[in-house]
């Protein structure tokens, strides 16, 4: 079981990622709905696994990602798009995002990635 951390702007993707995670055993520790959100609560809760949408008020994730890494190394991001923007994802993955899920996302798949990053 991660604990597991939610950053996305949309109420429902947040929802839909607490079923999801919720159905394969994990722990939400937090929910940010922007990325300055995200940045701050990151050092509070240390999750397992961050799980954070790339286009966000406030703080976009690619700065979020570039945040958080700099100050936590080893945390593991798994963005969140529904972009098609391959630069800025790789850009993230380049900063230590770990892998990243296309929206609409499949279930099986954000667990498989979620088990994945946390062994």
């Amino acid at each position: 079981m991660a604990r597991v951390m939610i950053a996305d702007d949309s109420d429902a993707i947040r929802l839909v990622l607490q079923d999801i995670l919720g159905i394969g055993g994990h722990e939400i520790v937090a929910e940010a709905q922007n990325g300055a959100e995200a940045v701050e609560m990151f050092s509070q809760v240390n999750p397992d696994v961050l799980l954070l949408d790339l286009a966000m008020p406030k703080k976009d994730g690619l700065t979020v990602v570039k945040e958080v890494i700099g100050k936590h190394p080893n945390a593991k991001i798994i963005l969140i798009t529904a972009s098609d923007n391959q630069n800025v994802i790789n850009e993230c993955l380049q900063y230590g995002a770990k892998s990243f899920i296309s929206k609409p996302f499949d279930f099986d798949y954000v667990l498989k990635l979620i088990n994945d990053v946390t062994k």
